[in-house]
């Protein structure tokens, strides 16, 4: 039998969000150690829950949140499971390694996982996505920006700023079913948030990015996460 590395190697056993998403118990399961070997039940378990991470919305949110929640030794031991499993799923490469981009933060296993994605089963990106504007006392913008992860989720990152001035606040929400996200008329920070080309949003959110620069004052981390967002628009000027 060969060996496998339990993906988290971290006892998944205890946490409930994962074990209330996956099918038949399939990560209370997993072995809590390294090294351990998987029962074929087990693995048969595992990779029915990886299957349902394409349709359902429960299981690839408990995913995102169990891989947001592990150190950096379980994530790899996590990606390299996947390295594994995922070609023998009759699965889209990105309804698996999305919801863990939706939460990853290093630049390398941002790009490993990336890299995953577009050597699995190719699926058109979606693209589109909107924002919500409204104005708070003060003169503030405070924005929720939609937009399209895979399937029928979206993140969700909202944020307080003034474009001259630099970031007040942000926060992200990575994986949200569609039906979720938030719509015109909702309150944030007292301001009624309305329908607004994202384009205008994304331009302002890139002054108020390079006006935290000047200032010398660290950017959120809700908004590094969502920094392809702004690549693009900050001219050869990257967020960090």
């Amino acid at each position: 039998m060969t060996e496998r590395r339990d993906p988290s190697s971290v006892d998944l056993v205890q946490e409930p969000s994962l074990d209330a998403a996956a099918p038949d118990g399939a990560a209370q399961g997993l072995p809590a150690s390294s090294g351990a070997l998987l029962d074929p039940r087990i693995l048969a378990a595992w990779r029915e829950w990886l299957a349902a991470l394409a349709t359902d919305a429960e299981a690839a949110i408990a995913a995102a949140h169990v891989y947001g929640e592990l150190g950096p030794e379980a994530r790899e031991a996590w990606l390299d499971v996947l390295a594994e499993d995922a070609p023998k799923l009759q699965v889209p490469a990105v309804a698996i390694y999305a919801p863990l981009l939706s939460v990853e933060s290093d630049a390398g296993r941002r790009e490993r996982i990336e890299v995953a994605i577009e050597g699995g089963e190719r699926a058109p990106r979606p693209a589109g996505g909107f924002a919500l504007r409204g104005v708070a006392a003060g003169g503030d913008r405070v924005v929720a920006l939609v937009t399209p992860l895979y399937l029928r989720f979206v993140r969700v990152l909202w944020c307080r700023y003034l474009p001259e001035d630099g970031i007040a606040w942000a926060r992200h929400d990575p994986i949200v079913r569609a039906e979720d996200a938030p719509g015109p008329g909702i309150l944030l920070d007292g301001a009624q948030l309305e329908a607004t080309p994202i384009k205008l949003v994304i331009e302002e959110l890139c002054h108020a990015v390079l006006a935290q620069r000047r200032k010398g004052a660290e950017l959120p981390p809700s908004l590094q996460l969502c920094a392809d967002l702004f690549d693009a628009h900050l001219e050869g000027d990257p967020l960090p």
